[in-house]
């Protein structure tokens, strides 16, 4: 399935963003801008079910599937996923091979019991009638315009996506070692990325590491030091080209 596309245009580098469960690319408003700048042309797709995107059938499959279908044939040199969107762009990345990946507080494995937990928890989520209780859900740290583009885009999402995700019976979608550099950015007291799961993660060669104070979506909380982190990762790539510019 091809999925509706926000750009932003910057430099020959490409970017592409992936957002969560509940949001759409407008989620990336500061993120999309920000990497521009940087010189990369930005990609940031509305997922199945969200957004302007078509609806249809919903799994962590069907999500990777799109991603290929969608910039499958584009050369990606840095990818960014979400939660939902990080465990889609997991699963896609062996076709897709981005040039480095980074993950926001993947939802890459949940037990049975965190599975019905969740699908339970998400569907209530859909009988507020006020974004003060998305507020009170989310904390005080979220700017007030991310909340207002996250109470638009939770009612823009097709409800049956909640047991797309959510089926009941739990999942593991972790990736395995790839050749390309890899960042995880776990919330501080995750329900994911579990110590345990991150030692894993690391024995898989996965650069992980705990955002101390984060929620789940620290890149809204604390955009300026979440991009300063991104800006820290980049830095290594840069100098290898730099170096390869001199030789």
């Amino acid at each position: 399935m091809e999925l509706h596309v926000r750009r932003w245009t910057g430099g020959a580098r490409t970017a592409l963003l992936v957002h969560g469960l509940f949001s759409d690319s407008a989620s990336w408003h500061r993120l999309g801008p920000s990497l521009a700048e940087r010189g990369y042309t930005v990609l940031a797709p509305d997922l199945r079910g969200h957004g302007r995107s078509p609806r249809g059938r919903y799994s962590p499959t069907d999500w990777a599937l799109d991603l290929i279908d969608t910039v499958g044939h584009t050369r990606i040199d840095l990818a960014v996923g979400h939660s939902l969107g990080g465990l889609a762009l997991a699963v896609a990345a062996h076709a897709i091979r981005p040039g480095s990946a980074v993950y926001l507080d993947p939802a890459w494995r949940m037990s049975a019991e965190q599975d019905k937990r969740s699908r339970v928890e998400w569907s209530s989520w859909l009988e507020w009638t006020e974004p003060a209780q998305l507020r009170a859900r989310l904390g005080e740290s979220w700017p007030r315009d991310d909340l207002a583009l996250r109470w638009d885009s939770m009612w823009r999402t097709d409800p049956a996506a909640i047991p797309g995700l959510a089926a009941g019976a739990g999942y593991d979608h972790s990736p395995e070692p790839a050749p390309w550099p890899a960042l995880v950015l776990g919330a501080d007291g995750s329900e994911y990325i579990t110590e345990a799961h991150a030692q894993e993660l690391r024995a898989r060669g996965v650069t992980v590491e705990t955002v101390a104070g984060s929620g789940h979506s620290w890149f809204r909380e604390n955009f300026a030091g979440f991009l300063r982190r991104l800006d820290r990762w980049f830095a290594p790539a840069g100098a290898r080209r730099q170096r390869e510019g001199d030789s």
